[in-house]
């Protein structure tokens, strides 16, 4: 098989700028002709937003107003730059700049660092855990490494949120910011000594890499000068995910320049907790008055059902900012479907029969391929319940997701046996070209059969499976070519040998071209956005999941929501959600997800058949400072607006938090286990004399009295002690 060339230039794909914007639609065609000024699209799921911005810059080739080197295009993941630089290539569109954020980022620093300083960038960390460990236990701070995750997480997203370490402990709380078991002032030392302990190793990690690119243009004028001459043209994709470290870099790359064209979606913004700040895309029409706002709402992806789910969903809430309302373009397909289980492994179990019941034929429709479905779920927790349902029914799923999988050591090791194999071939003969692919990978740890174990033998094993796919899908093609021609009455026959599929790997690993494997996906709604499959999954949409137990202000709980719309609309044609009535068959009976409330079948509603009973809340419904009522599960759980007068004595507070700290170190587990902040508020103002009244304060139930209850009383007891003789001294 003759591999399809590379178009050189535009013109090799088109015969007229005119012609470019043909196949597009009348909202992709304004975005792909707008070519001057600030533009802001504003994307809905599946609406083609790729497809205008690369028909954007090919139109601006085309006609002249673009140079091609002059075109730098950002986004946030490599196998969104890789499709991004892919389908330029396509288009006859080569030397713009497609990257990530911090691939343009580290680029320039590598560059214009020794010119400016006079030695080499420093060398970037690969993994930061270790140095928080190390500043940590300096600081003799003791952390297990659920809190060492979460450290590395603040430290991150303060970084991101240019959020200095001397101001963390002053800002945390006005970004309602908390690491488990920490104060903030103790989070602000770690972090000053992981930044003091890196510079004196000569290290930088992820997030310096931004900082110093925008160091290098912000502190030297020739090196601005020099960015800003280079590129001219910007385009951000992902918009709603960016940062305020990376909206100040885009700042300095552009300067006094407006030509920049920004694309996202509202609706898709899911990592707040990372620091991403959506604000920056629903306010750019108001920073930029001249800016030209288009929408695309046409869903190419999903059929009218799916997309009816998608748009009930996001119209319940309050609709981000300027999200759109998709309007479905495919043709009508199966109902969404919605079902209970007893609990968590017979939930698992009925999503593994439907799959396979999905991957046989019938009458009226073929079978859908294991590598076009998907099981996704809101914590990784989730997953192993699901393995084994799969595992049990002997259907092939993958673990990893497929970012930066070139990058992977087994795959990068597979590409070189195999490109120095074709070489050898060419001198010694060739033969089967697909059992050559598989007798190389053979040496390397692939089977025809998956591993039974997990962890890194499994995970190697499906890196070396989505390269067998890549084979048989190349060697299918060709035979399918071969048969055309034959019919055609063509004496030609397309050639592929070894070293052509070993070209066409390198071909995809330089565009992150990410092979599909033959099995199901499985993964977290968060690692699948920007994916999609015809078949897919929700597992666990329950309360307590989706939204995450953890989510209680309407901020959170409006993310939470718009988690939930990503995952829907990774569906092409056939969605299932689902929940379980129980974990594990036992304890209280759980509710389907509060988001599902205006899509659900009424018998399967919080109070019909399925849905569980709806237990009255035992939270309070008005505030016991102005007697208004309260809105959102922290204010209930407080007993008072947040902005209302507490009542409580701050000495009673630190007394309960100081306790609760020691419970939490003893027992190694995160300290709103024990009590959440709202809880220990709600006790310190009540202030609780016995059991009876102790179980009156909102999260506070049985168990909870049983277990904390008489080291509770006494505290408060103590202290209320104190209060009085205070009073009367």
């Amino acid at each position: 098989m003759e591999l399809s060339p590379v178009p050189r230039t535009v013109w090799d794909v088109f015969r007229s700028p005119d012609e470019i914007l043909a196949a597009l639609d009348p909202e992709q065609r304004e975005v792909a002709s707008t070519l001057r000024g600030p533009v802001a699209v504003i994307a809905g799921a599946g609406t083609g937003k790729t497809r205008a911005i690369t028909h954007r810059i090919a139109y601006g080739v085309a006609t002249g107003v673009y140079r091609p080197t002059s075109v730098l295009a950002v986004t946030f993941t490599t196998r969104a730059a890789g499709e991004l630089r892919g389908r330029l290539q396509r288009l006859g569109v080569t030397g713009v700049q497609a990257r990530t954020f911090h691939s343009a980022a580290l680029r320039q620093a590598q560059y214009f660092w020794p010119r400016a300083y006079g030695s080499e960038l420093p060398r970037v960390l690969e993994n930061k855990m270790s140095l928080v460990a190390d500043s940590a236990n300096r600081l003799r701070v003791q952390v297990d490494t659920p809190r060492l995750r979460d450290l590395v997480s603040e430290i991150s997203w303060a970084k991101v949120s240019n959020v200095a370490p001397e101001d963390y402990a002053r800002l945390a709380g006005q970004h309602h910011r908390s690491v488990s078991s920490m104060d903030p002032e103790t989070v602000g030392r770690v972090f000053e000594s992981y930044e003091a302990t890196k510079r004196s190793r000569e290290r930088i990690d992820f997030e310096d890499i931004l900082l110093c690119a925008a160091a290098l243009i912000a502190e030297h004028p020739q090196v601005a000068e020099q960015v800003r001459a280079t590129y001219r043209h910007f385009v951000v994709d992902e918009y709603q995910d960016v940062s305020p470290l990376q909206q100040a870099l885009l700042d300095l790359w552009r300067g006094d320049r407006s030509d920049v064209c920004v694309v996202g979606d509202p609706a898709q913004t899911i990592h707040s907790f990372a620091g991403a700040q959506a604000s920056y895309l629903t306010g750019f029409a108001r920073r930029h008055r001249d800016a030209t706002v288009i929408r695309l709402v046409r869903d190419y992806r999903s059929t009218p059902q799916v997309v009816g789910v998608a748009n009930q969903v996001m119209d319940a809430g309050v609709r981000s900012g300027t999200a759109v309302r998709l309007q479905a373009q495919q043709p009508a397909g199966p109902a969404v479907e919605f079902a209970s289980a007893p609990d968590e492994q017979a939930e698992a179990g009925q999503i593994a029969d439907w799959l396979s019941r999905l991957a046989q034929p019938t009458a009226d429709r073929p079978g859908i391929e294991y590598r076009e479905m998907a099981v996704l779920f809101r914590i990784n927790a989730n997953s192993p319940a699901l393995e084994q349902a799969l595992a049990d029914r002997g259907i092939p799923y993958l673990v990893r997701g497929g970012e930066r999988f070139y990058e992977r050591p087994e795959v990068r090791q597979a590409l070189l046996t195999l490109r120095n194999e074709a070489r050898a071939l060419d001198a010694d003969g060739g033969g089967d070209v697909l059992e050559q692919v598989k007798a190389v990978l053979g040496t390397l740890g692939w089977t025809e059969q998956p591993p039974n174990s997990a962890g890194a033998v499994r995970e190697r094993w499906e890196s070396l499976a989505a390269l067998v796919s890549v084979a048989e899908d190349l060697v299918a093609e060709a035979r399918a070519t071969a048969g055309t021609l034959l019919e055609a009455g063509s004496t030609g026959s397309p050639a592929i040998d070894l070293a052509a599929v070993s070209a066409e790997l390198d071909r995809r690993a330089d565009a992150q071209h990410v092979p599909a494997a033959q099995g199901v996906t499985l993964g977290t709604i968060h690692a699948a956005k920007g994916l999609e499959w015809d078949a897919v999954a929700l597992y666990g949409m329950q309360e307590g999941s989706l939204p995450f137990v953890l989510a209680t202000t309407p901020e959170e709980l409006a993310e939470e929501r718009r988690l939930l719309y990503v995952g829907i609309t990774r569906a092409r044609s056939r969605l299932r959600l689902s929940w379980s009535l129980t974990r594990n068959g036992g304890g209280s009976t759980r509710r389907p997800s509060r988001f599902l409330d205006a899509v659900l079948p009424p018998s399967m509603s919080a109070g019909g058949e399925g849905g569980g009973r709806q237990r009255r809340s035992s939270l309070a419904a008005h505030c016991r400072s102005c007697g208004k009522p309260l809105t959102g599960g922290a204010e209930r759980k407080l007993g008072r607006h947040a902005d209302c007068p507490s009542t409580y004595d701050e000495r009673t507070l630190a007394l309960l938090k100081e306790w609760r700290k020691q419970e939490a170190s003893e027992q190694s587990l995160p300290a709103y286990c024990i009590f959440t902040d709202a809880t220990l508020v709600a006790l310190a103002e009540s202030e609780p004399s016995t059991n009876t009244e102790l179980s009156r304060v909102p999260g506070i139930g049985a168990v909870k009295i049983e277990k904390y209850g008489e080291a509770v009383l006494a505290i408060l007891a103590a202290a209320q002690r104190r209060v009085a003789e205070h009073a009367n001294a």
